[in-house]
């Protein structure tokens, strides 16, 4: 795909949401940066300041942080036509305490937050998304904090393959165990159970 390809997915998955006129558009397209990862790149590490709205055209993302033992602990995972971020570390203006990584070659269509700003001024239909895109993942991490202390982790695995289907395939296994909040020994006992 080329940079145009790529912009273009952005707007037609932002016009799943919002209507967008012809001069949106011009003024959405104006601020888009295309930003390249190999694998294993960081996007965001701790102690920077995320800067940007990062939707995925190509390829998948993590993010995830290290507790004091130097485990990880996966927080979302990411594919094409998803949004991956440090949103505390964007709306906050704070300093990241996660690492945000590509696990495959990555192209993002970046928005900055400086620009994007602006643009929420110019084009009420960008605020408009992107307050549903914020509210909604809001609901998801809460979600996900109540099913973490609630679900037993076969249900928990269940609901994984179920609502990341196409991503079991491409992320390492130690990684959704990681996202699961298990040891890849017992995610594979889950995988054998559930088959």
């Amino acid at each position: 795909m080329t940079n145009n390809e790529y912009i273009t997915l952005l707007i037609n998955h932002i016009k799943k949401d919002v209507l967008l006129t012809e001069s949106d558009i011009i003024a959405l397209t104006k601020i888009i940066e295309i930003r390249e990862l190999n694998k294993k790149e960081f996007l965001i590490q701790p102690n920077e300041t995320s800067n940007s709205m990062n939707f995925i055209a190509k390829g998948c993302m993590r993010s995830f942080y290290l507790d004091e033992d130097a485990q990880e602990h996966t927080l979302q995972l990411g594919i094409e036509e998803w949004w991956i971020n440090d949103l505390y570390s964007y709306l906050s203006r704070k300093k990241s305490r996660m690492y945000v990584q590509a696990l495959e070659p990555t192209i993002l269509v970046q928005l900055p937050r400086l620009k994007l700003e602006q643009l929420y001024l110019e084009v009420p239909a960008i605020s408009h998304f992107f307050r549903i895109k914020i509210q909604n993942a809001y609901v998801a991490i809460q979600e996900r904090v109540i099913d973490s202390m609630s679900d037993e982790a076969y249900d928990r695995y269940k609901d994984f393959i179920k609502s990341y289907r196409d991503i079991e395939q491409r992320v390492p296994q130690y990684i959704i165990a990681s996202y699961l909040g298990v040891t890849p020994e017992f995610l594979s006992y889950l995988r054998k159970k559930h088959s």
